[in-house]
Protein backbone atom coordinates (compact mmCIF):
# COMPACT_ATOMS: atom_id res chain seq x y z
CA UNK A 1 0.00 0.00 0.00
CA UNK A 2 0.82 3.14 -0.52
CA UNK A 3 -0.21 6.45 1.27
CA UNK A 4 -0.08 10.24 -0.77
CA UNK A 5 -0.29 13.24 0.63
CA UNK A 6 -0.41 16.41 -1.00
CA UNK A 7 0.31 20.18 0.02
CA UNK A 8 1.52 23.42 -1.12
CA UNK A 9 -1.86 24.38 -2.42
CA UNK A 10 -3.54 28.60 -1.86
CA UNK A 11 -4.73 31.21 -3.51
CA UNK A 12 -1.86 33.36 -5.98
CA UNK A 13 -2.38 35.53 -8.21
CA UNK A 14 -2.16 35.48 -12.02
CA UNK A 15 1.58 35.21 -13.23
CA UNK A 16 2.98 33.61 -9.53
CA UNK A 17 4.29 30.95 -8.58
CA UNK A 18 3.69 28.07 -6.75
CA UNK A 19 5.20 24.02 -5.83
CA UNK A 20 3.12 21.40 -4.82
CA UNK A 21 3.92 18.69 -2.94
CA UNK A 22 3.08 14.87 -2.35
CA UNK A 23 4.79 12.78 0.39
CA UNK A 24 4.61 9.49 -0.24
CA UNK A 25 4.43 6.24 2.72
CA UNK A 26 4.69 2.64 2.26
CA UNK A 27 6.78 0.05 0.86
CA UNK A 28 8.41 0.27 -3.01
CA UNK A 29 7.14 3.85 -3.61
CA UNK A 30 10.36 4.20 -5.18
CA UNK A 31 9.47 1.79 -7.31
CA UNK A 32 6.05 3.71 -9.01
CA UNK A 33 5.70 6.21 -11.65
CA UNK A 34 4.18 9.36 -9.97
CA UNK A 35 1.93 11.90 -12.01
CA UNK A 36 -0.32 15.04 -11.30
CA UNK A 37 -3.79 15.52 -12.65
CA UNK A 38 -6.25 18.32 -11.76
CA UNK A 39 -10.13 18.74 -11.34
CA UNK A 40 -11.71 22.11 -11.93
CA UNK A 41 -15.39 22.25 -11.09
CA UNK A 42 -17.93 21.06 -13.99
CA UNK A 43 -14.78 19.17 -15.20
CA UNK A 44 -13.27 15.83 -15.61
CA UNK A 45 -9.86 15.03 -13.83
CA UNK A 46 -6.97 15.83 -16.36
CA UNK A 47 -3.50 14.77 -16.58
CA UNK A 48 -0.86 17.58 -15.76
CA UNK A 49 2.14 15.57 -15.75
CA UNK A 50 3.86 12.38 -14.95
CA UNK A 51 7.90 11.58 -14.00
CA UNK A 52 8.91 8.10 -14.04
CA UNK A 53 10.04 6.37 -10.78
CA UNK A 54 13.75 6.51 -11.90
CA UNK A 55 13.26 10.46 -12.51
CA UNK A 56 14.74 10.08 -16.07
CA UNK A 57 11.77 10.97 -18.21
CA UNK A 58 9.01 13.89 -18.04
CA UNK A 59 5.55 13.91 -19.94
CA UNK A 60 3.73 17.13 -19.63
CA UNK A 61 -0.01 18.33 -20.72
CA UNK A 62 0.52 21.10 -23.90
CA UNK A 63 -1.51 23.19 -21.47
CA UNK A 64 1.23 23.44 -18.55
CA UNK A 65 4.39 22.98 -21.32
CA UNK A 66 7.12 25.03 -20.16
CA UNK A 67 5.49 26.46 -17.19
CA UNK A 68 5.28 23.49 -14.91
CA UNK A 69 8.04 20.81 -13.88
CA UNK A 70 7.61 17.52 -12.34
CA UNK A 71 10.79 16.16 -10.17
CA UNK A 72 10.79 13.94 -7.28
CA UNK A 73 13.15 13.16 -4.21
CA UNK A 74 13.95 9.84 -4.17
CA UNK A 75 15.31 10.17 -0.38
CA UNK A 76 12.07 11.85 0.82
CA UNK A 77 9.90 10.04 -0.89
CA UNK A 78 8.16 13.18 -2.31
CA UNK A 79 7.21 14.06 -5.50
CA UNK A 80 7.02 18.11 -6.80
CA UNK A 81 5.11 20.20 -9.11
CA UNK A 82 6.83 23.62 -9.88
CA UNK A 83 3.98 25.89 -11.09
CA UNK A 84 5.30 29.40 -12.97
CA UNK A 85 3.34 31.89 -14.67
CA UNK A 86 0.51 30.61 -13.27
CA UNK A 87 -3.04 31.43 -15.14
CA UNK A 88 -6.36 31.34 -14.00
CA UNK A 89 -7.73 28.68 -16.15
CA UNK A 90 -4.88 26.41 -13.63
CA UNK A 91 -7.15 26.95 -11.09
CA UNK A 92 -8.33 23.70 -9.77
CA UNK A 93 -7.90 20.76 -7.27
CA UNK A 94 -4.66 19.21 -8.00
CA UNK A 95 -3.95 15.46 -7.25
CA UNK A 96 -1.00 13.26 -6.81
CA UNK A 97 -1.03 9.90 -8.18
CA UNK A 98 1.32 6.47 -8.36
CA UNK A 99 1.36 3.62 -10.41
CA UNK A 100 3.00 1.19 -12.33
CA UNK A 101 2.48 2.56 -15.56
CA UNK A 102 3.26 5.92 -16.89
CA UNK A 103 0.85 7.62 -18.27
CA UNK A 104 -1.74 10.31 -18.95
CA UNK A 105 -4.52 7.78 -18.06
CA UNK A 106 -6.00 8.17 -14.75
CA UNK A 107 -6.88 4.82 -14.66
CA UNK A 108 -3.54 3.44 -15.09
CA UNK A 109 -2.68 4.75 -11.44
CA UNK A 110 -3.69 2.91 -8.81
CA UNK A 111 -2.84 4.90 -5.59
CA UNK A 112 -4.25 8.89 -5.16
CA UNK A 113 -4.04 11.52 -2.90
CA UNK A 114 -6.74 13.32 -1.43
CA UNK A 115 -6.49 16.53 -3.63
CA UNK A 116 -4.92 20.34 -2.87
CA UNK A 117 -6.77 23.38 -3.91
CA UNK A 118 -4.87 26.05 -6.45
CA UNK A 119 -6.80 28.58 -7.17
CA UNK A 120 -5.34 31.55 -9.14
CA UNK A 121 -6.99 34.87 -9.22
CA UNK A 122 -7.07 37.20 -12.37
Amino acid sequence: QVQLVESGGGLVQAGDSLTLSCAASGRAFSSYNSAWFRQAPGNEREFVAAIKWSGTRTYYADSVKGRFTISKSVAKDTVYLQMNSLKPEDTAVYFCAAGWALSSRSFDYGYWGQGTQVTVSS
